[in-house]
């Protein structure tokens, strides 16, 4: 049987803690950054911890 391959858009978009955490980047960083407050965009910029629900599905996809 063949190896699985990884998903080329998870790769790009989410990575893996060395404890197995998945991590991605917060939304709302992408466009209309000059109406947003610099604090806002401050705390937007912060990685994220997925949910363990959604984390399952992504290792999955990232072939862990």
């Amino acid at each position: 049987m063949p190896k699985q391959k990884s998903h080329s858009g998870a790769k790009k978009r989410f990575k893996v803690t060395g404890s197995g955490k998945i991590m991605k980047q917060g939304a709302g960083m992408r466009h209309n950054l000059e109406k947003k407050s610099s604090r806002v965009t401050r705390r937007l910029n912060h990685e994220q911890v997925l949910p363990k629900q959604d984390a399952k599905v992504i290792k999955k996809l990232l072939a862990n």
